[in-house]
């Protein structure tokens, strides 16, 4: 089993205004995490860790490419399993995400 990709002490993203918007509660690889209404699934987990997978063939961190859903970098996964392109999909309250799923 892979260690978890998040990495709360250095996230990739940092707000530096606009923060009024609405807290969204959602779930990170199991842990409680917020972001704000009207994020994306992408810029919710990278306010929280460095990277938002692992690449399924070199195990190198990924982050997202092309930030408009047409690359297929940003696949993750929900505890579910269904898979979501994090760029292209907004966070929703309750959302349980994974970013140390195999395969995600």
């Amino acid at each position: 089993m892979r260690a978890s990709t998040r990495s709360p002490a250095h996230p990739l993203l940092h707000r530096v205004a606009e923060r009024a918007r609405r807290a969204v509660p959602f779930t990170l690889d199991g842990a409680p995490a917020t972001a704000l209404e009207g994020d994306t699934v992408l810029t919710a987990i990278l306010t929280h860790g460095a990277q938002l997978r692992r690449n399924e063939f070199s195990g190198e961190p990924r982050a997202g490419f092309c930030m408009m859903g047409a690359c297929q970098d940003c696949w993750v996964q929900t505890d579910s399993g269904e898979r979501l392109r994090a760029c292209t999909t907004f966070v929703a309250p309750g959302m349980a995400l994974r970013t140390d799923a195999e395969g995600a």
